[in-house]
């Protein structure tokens, strides 16, 4: 499976903190009803055995949506689960020992926060970058934040798509018009709001006329359909 363009415009990033007695799977069910573009499961304090479990199981309902699954650093459980393919960072395996496991067909993507590391991340097979903070945020304490030109220049560099991530919201998505980004990553502006579907639906909307992208591509799903 190529990673797309448009795989990337609405891209939420699943969080436990925000579940609240809430199951993760509604959760995403409701997150892909209103209209995100890709998945990426992101497990930090749960066994393999249960992240394999959960994987498998949301695999199954992106999958219904006809939208990518990407898992956050686990190769193994990308690989155990049929993920569409796996997300890692400058301090996780490798690109070429990921792709010798996963195969030539799944997604690899890479954050990079500078143009040196998203060029070696594309020349090593990354299929998509991954690249900020953009903004403050309080989903990953250590994030540092880089400038919009940072961003810019990360997206003219490589001929791969490019998310920006951290601290994304309704409020600050403007400000990165123009900066040649195929679309977010987000993860509380989708998971912590009160209504999930419909956070996702208007950053939906917000995004795709950003990026210069219609919404049309993908198939809409006015109910539940698992």
């Amino acid at each position: 499976m190529n990673c797309k363009k448009d795989d990337l415009l609405l891209y939420a990033v699943t969080d436990r903190s925000w579940l609240h007695g809430a199951a993760l799977y509604e959760q995403v069910k409701q997150a892909l009803a209103g209209g995100v573009t890709m998945v990426q499961l992101r497990e930090k304090k749960i066994s393999e055995e249960q992240f394999l479990e959960e994987a498998v199981a949301i695999r199954r309902l992106c999958t219904a949506y006809q939208v990518p699954l990407i898992i956050n650093d686990n190769v193994w459980i990308a690989c155990k689960s049929d993920a569409d393919g796996v997300h890692i960072g400058q301090k996780d395996m490798d690109i070429g020992t990921a792709r010798r496991i996963l195969g030539p067909h799944k997604i690899i993507g890479v954050s990079a926060r500078t143009t040196a590391q998203a060029i070696s991340a594309f020349e090593q097979g990354a299929d998509y970058l991954g690249t900020g903070a953009v903004f403050p945020t309080g989903t990953k304490q250590d994030a540092q934040v880089i400038t919009y030109e940072q961003l810019a220049a990360v997206c003219r560099a490589v001929p791969i798509p490019v998310a920006a991530i951290g601290g994304i919201t309704e409020k600050n998505l403007d400000r990165l018009a123009g900066s040649g980004i195929s679309g977010i990553a987000v993860v509380s502006a989708i998971f912590a709001q009160k209504d999930i579907r419909q956070a996702a639906k208007r950053l939906r909307d917000r995004v795709s006329d950003l990026c210069g992208t219609g919404c049309g591509n993908r198939k809409e799903y006015d109910g539940d359909i698992l």
